[in-house]
């Protein structure tokens, strides 16, 4: 067991080398027949179904085929780098000369047909030399990319207003300029049988503890998928329980908020082709912490924080608590309330559960009906159909003008939480309690919190207790929690971070933790 982990920090903790950096390797999985004729014939059999395909023969000195998939590769780079000096060279040359001859930054010598086969499909192009059995492949990608531009799903008014892309070195360039630092260790991962995905694991060796990067690593490794298209897809087969409503990792498209959980000492994961990147572990805490938070003095922060927590509260019970005060519990209600609330339920036919399952259910219908128009749709349809829906049950004796209140106030409530996948979440709960406000009152609200705290407590992430108290008396274990404290104040490690000696800034101490 000792020996094994050694043997995993020495692979997880060694000098990160550098990410898609020229190597030159080959290998004797298949004999080529050394006559472009041949080659020509089988490269045009693996790729008949490809109109795209490309194989040109080039004569000089000696004879040259290059093969490549003309949408996929870049036709510049392609003509001017490697077509143009192919024909310039004017002396016999073997492909281990040819790698420095053609000014091309990635440059593979291969004899794997399969490899060769899942390059060009990438956009790189082949090159083979009349009269040898293994020929160059040179990276000729062309990248399709949009432009940097501000989070859509996250905005915020202060801090970087940058978002990810769906590149793959666009993402770890941005996470590589924000934090500069020598102990960014990267693992690169390959997943899906058909799609070939990259996935990058992402930590400071210095703060991320060794058996939690361990069991990250070795659970992506031991995914078996078919195809991989998004972070968000990944995160479904890395959750300890996927059954659970409560999202148990943190998908962002901000970098800052990428930044942040690696100086507190855990992982990011970053997707090729996906905007969206994984933070890892997570506590149920940080579902409802914004980055924004720090940004602000911490007062503002303190209050904003503590308001968002009130927030969530009021969207999971307040319209529960009202279902159940007009089923089981008059006596709550205050007595100058008692004639308004008489007034407006004089002519609702249905019971308060029934009233109130069906208002929830109308605001849900207008929430989804609203994000799927539009955008500039679908706003003007959530205000005019709220009001409208709204004033049109009211007059029918459909429902309550108070109910109306408190329903919308619960799904505004929602809204609050920083982590959409967590406001989902909210939403879905938010039937449960009020199915037993109805069908035994203040107690069902009560066995309710009691089976959400049991169930929170059962739960994990990558291995860590995912309702892990906000602070510990233990200094180790010390961490940001629902309180924002000035930087002075706040702990100098944290949770997830290891037990080394704190290197990084000056004076020990984290803006982030």
């Amino acid at each position: 067991m000792i020996a094994t982990m050694f043997s995993i920090k020495n692979f997880l903790f060694k000098p990160k080398p550098k990410i898609n950096e020229p190597y030159v390797t080959a290998t004797t999985s298949f004999n080529f027949v050394a006559e472009l004729t041949q080659m020509n014939i089988q490269f045009q059999e693996t790729f008949r179904m490809f109109p795209d395909f490309v194989s040109r023969e080039l004569t000089h000195n000696m004879t040259y085929g290059v093969y490549y998939l003309s949408n996929l590769v870049d036709s510049e780079l392609l003509f001017q780098e490697i077509l143009d000096r192919l024909i310039e060279i004017e002396e016999r040359t073997s492909p281990e000369k040819l790698v420095d001859l053609l000014p091309i930054g990635q440059l593979l010598l291969d004899d794997n047909w399969y490899h060769m086969q899942q390059h060009i499909l990438q956009g790189w192009t082949y090159i083979h030399i009349s009269g040898y059995k293994y020929g160059l492949l040179a990276n000729t990608i062309k990248r399709r990319e949009r432009a940097l531009t501000k989070p859509e799903n996250e905005s915020q008014i202060l801090g970087p207003q940058i978002a990810f892309t769906e590149n793959l070195e666009t993402n770890l360039a941005l996470i590589h300029q924000y934090l500069p630092n020598p102990d960014l260790c990267e693992i690169a991962i390959n997943i899906g049988e058909n799609t070939k995905t990259s996935v990058h694991l992402v930590y400071l060796s210095n703060r991320a503890d060794l058996e939690m990067v361990t069991h990250i690593y070795n659970r992506i490794q031991g995914l078996d998928l078919g195809a991989l298209l998004d972070a968000t897809i990944l995160v479904q087969w890395l959750e300890d329980n996927p059954s659970s409503a409560f999202p148990q990792m943190i998908t962002t498209e901000r970098v800052d908020r990428a930044i942040f959980p690696l100086l507190e000492g855990k992982a990011v994961i970053v997707v090729s082709g996906s905007p969206q990147i994984i933070i890892c572990p997570n506590t149920f805490f940080d579902f409802f912490k914004s980055i924004e938070d720090y940004y602000y003095r911490w007062l503002t922060g303190l209050f904003l924080r503590g308001l968002r927590i009130v927030g969530i509260a009021i969207s999971l019970f307040a319209t529960a608590t009202y279902v159940a005060a007009l089923t089981y519990h008059y006596e709550i209600i205050p007595q100058a309330f008692l004639v308004p609330l008489a007034q407006s339920r004089a002519r609702v036919p249905f019971p308060p559960l029934v009233e109130a399952l069906m208002l929830e259910m109308i605001i849900q219908l207008l929430s989804e009906a609203g994000a799927r128009l539009p955008s500039k749709v679908g706003q003007t349809m959530g205000i005019v159909g709220g009001i409208v829906i709204g004033q049109a049950a009211v007059q029918a004796g459909f429902t309550s003008n108070i109910l109306i209140i408190i329903v919308a106030l619960s799904a505004l409530s929602s809204f609050t939480t920083p982590v959409f996948a967590m406001a989902n979440t909210i939403r879905i709960i938010r039937f449960p309690v009020i199915l037993s406000a109805g069908i035994i009152g203040g107690l069902g609200i009560a066995v309710s919190i009691a089976f959400l705290v049991l169930h929170l407590l059962r739960q994990s992430s990558l291995g860590q207790p995912y309702f892990y108290p906000p602070y510990s008396i233990e200094n180790k274990n010390k961490r940001d929690g629902l309180i924002r404290i000035p930087y002075k104040l706040a702990p100098k490690r944290s949770v997830f971070a290891n037990n080394g000696e704190n290197n990084n800034l000056k004076g020990n101490t984290d803006i982030d933790e």
